[in-house]
């Protein structure tokens, strides 16, 4: 299967270079690119991408504000966040806003080529330690700790309740599996049914869950 692929960055030079790389590999296609965030969204309806990379920084309409409009008009569509600076207040915000993951612009090609085919999956968080890291550096702050909602754990089993404990730490579905002592599949199969429930459509929203509901705690794991 090709997974279909927008870019959307305000400029045309690191547009076209990431069309060259994406377009090398023969499992992936650029369907799109977009200038600006209002144009992101407008072509995401048009094309329907798997994954849309997206820039933080977009003019008309910034990447945060089109993250939230793709992925809430778009169940399909994956957003993954490049930025300059990985560890970014505005990469947090974008995966509240639903983006799947991120990655800093000074990767490797490869690493960005497996990076969109990680969130095309969904079976892996994106730099799982970076991104602990930033979320609870973010909820660290008392202004930025979101209301404790404990019903949204209620329908979790007490199993389930400890696989999230597990992705929000970082751990792979193999991770998991080995701590737990069961096969992968199995484990997938817990984190694919926390999802369910917790209306998470990737494992980086079951992380923001995690720590929005006090599951996991700044500064553990």
């Amino acid at each position: 299967m090709t997974i279909r692929v927008l870019l959307a960055d305000d400029q045309p030079l690191v547009r076209g270079g990431f069309r060259v790389l994406v377009e090398s590999a023969e499992d992936l296609e650029v369907v799109g690119e977009a200038a600006t965030g209002l144009e992101a969204v407008e072509l995401t309806r048009a094309t329907a991408p798997d994954v849309v990379l997206m820039d933080i920084r977009m003019p008309e309409l910034d990447g945060l504000a089109a993250t939230r409009l793709i992925t809430a008009e778009s169940a399909g569509a994956r957003v993954l966040i490049l930025t300059t600076f990985e560890i970014d207040d505005y990469v947090f915000q974008a995966l509240r806003a639903g983006a799947s993951g991120f990655l800093g612009k000074s990767a490797e090609p490869r690493e960005l080529l497996d990076a969109i085919r990680t969130v095309y999956g969904g079976d892996a968080l994106l730099s799982p330690t970076a991104t602990r890291s930033l979320i609870a550096r973010c909820l660290a702050q008392p202004d930025r700790v979101p209301s404790h909602v404990p019903g949204r754990l209620a329908t979790l089993t007490e199993r389930e309740r400890e696989v999230l404990v597990l992705v929000a730490s970082g751990l792979s579905n193999e991770d998991i599996a080995e701590r737990l002592v069961v096969s992968p599949h199995t484990a997938k199969t817990h984190v694919n049914r926390a999802m369910t429930k917790l209306g998470a459509h990737d494992r980086a929203q079951l992380v923001i869950i995690a720590y929005e509901t006090g599951i996991v705690r700044a500064g553990t794991g």
